[in-house]
């Protein structure tokens, strides 16, 4: 049996990749720092996870699991040196800490003679995570070792669509490892990053050139998502179904992904309406109630949401770029340097710097947008307005 290294053994780990590599006939190693998880998938080889929708609900076993702890390098190097593949589903701001396992593990294979092809899947919300982490893993190896790992590794971006929400305790029911998730499971990945064989994984779809697939998930799914959870917690909301239910709000979250749509569409060579088809069906998918996803988690940590490149400010540069004025995104950053979540300390961070330095500062601090750009005007504008009680339905009505 083949057997696939997964750095993460959270949502996306074992509610994602878990199952696909499941069904594709892996033995599953977790690299983890969570003791709790990593005990019980060694005490029991297995979990569940629960696909749900607004109609039907359908549980699914995964097998042939087994963990160790990501702590204790010299074991997860042991792991990845007989590996035939590698996953991360670890986050972007621990990405760095996997990079010296990583590299014990390459230097391990070739110890032992083992030149066979190593493909890592980046599973992270990231734009050139795949270079990110290749210049950090460079700098840790000689230049001889480098020509090596050219050779044998493959660093591969994917796409990550699937949506999993935090688990409640009622959704847990007792179960540390179930997960609830939807039922989208594709996963498309950079063709260009493999070393070479393609892993035959069930839902690995790969494309040539990804970039189009990765601005995608970014500034159309990331963005829309972010676009929701802000202008749902302007209006006292709870849960991403419930904003979606709201005509107003919803017409108004359509409109900036055809802005980042239109965009792409241009740069790509994309047709329009197969990006229209991808955004209804993705605004279908973000009314399943019984995913009970919240507005607290989907527009969490907004400082790291609200940067340069990130999905609203860089899908409203993007959308500029092509001639499109984004409006509707402007009005999502807008509502995010209002995100007043007080148990997230980033959104905190951001509401301090609006405060203290007032909002024209802040876009600057935050986002990196010059507050005399096109973009900041309309932003600063819209924040203004909204600060002053227009509801956000009504904000761009006072724009032309």
């Amino acid at each position: 049996m083949k057997k696939v290294v997964q750095f993460g053994a959270g949502n996306i780990g074992r509610g994602f990749m878990g199952q696909l590599f499941y069904q594709s006939g892996y033995e599953i190693v977790f690299s983890d720092v969570a003791q709790t998880i990593v005990n019980e998938l060694n005490k029991r080889n297995s979990y569940p996870i629960k696909v749900v929708t607004n109609d039907y609900t359908e549980e699914i076993i995964i097998k042939n699991v087994r963990a160790v702890d990501g702590t204790d390098f010299e074991i997860v190097a042991a792991e990845i040196s007989d590996a035939d593949l590698v996953a991360t589903a670890v986050g972007v701001n621990v990405l760095p800490k996997i990079v010296k396992p990583l590299v014990m593990g390459l230097r391990k294979r070739w110890e032992n003679g083992n030149y066979q092809p190593l493909n890592l899947i980046i599973c992270e919300n990231m734009l050139d995570a795949n270079r990110f982490l290749e210049g950090m893993i460079e700098t840790q190896l000689t230049k001889e070792e480098n020509q090596k790992r050219k050779k044998t590794f493959g660093i591969v971006e994917a796409s990550i669509g699937r949506m999993v929400p935090v688990m409640t305790e009622d959704m847990r029911e007792g179960d540390a490892l179930i997960l609830w998730v939807e039922p989208y499971a594709e996963l498309p990945v950079d063709r260009d990053g493999f070393v070479g064989e393609i892993p035959q994984i069930k839902g690995l779809i790969p494309y040539s050139p990804f970039e189009f697939y990765i601005q995608r998930k970014l500034f159309v799914h990331n963005a829309g998502h972010a676009i929701l959870s802000y202008l749902g917690w302007q209006k006292g909301y709870t849960f991403i179904w419930e904003t979606i239910q709201d005509e107003s709000l919803k017409k108004i979250c359509k409109n900036a992904l055809l802005e980042s749509a239109k965009a792409l569409s241009k740069e790509h060579g994309v047709s329009l309406d197969s990006l229209n088809e991808y955004i209804d069906d993705l605004i279908f998918r973000f009314g399943n109630r019984a995913l009970g996803d919240t507005i607290l988690r989907v527009g969490g940590d907004p400082k790291r949401k609200l940067s340069n490149n990130d999905r609203l400010v860089g899908a409203a540069k993007f959308a500029f770029n092509h001639g499109i004025v984004p409006y509707n995104l402007a009005l999502g950053i807008a509502a995010g340097f209002m995100f007043d979540a007080k148990t997230d300390p980033t959104a905190l961070e951001v509401r301090s710097a609006v405060k203290k330095q007032g909002i024209e500062a802040a876009v600057q601090i935050i986002s990196g947008i010059d507050e005399q750009s096109d973009l900041g005007k309309m932003v600063i504008s819209i924040y203004q307005l909204l600060n002053d009680g227009i509801k956000p339905e009504k904000v761009l009505n006072y724009l032309n």
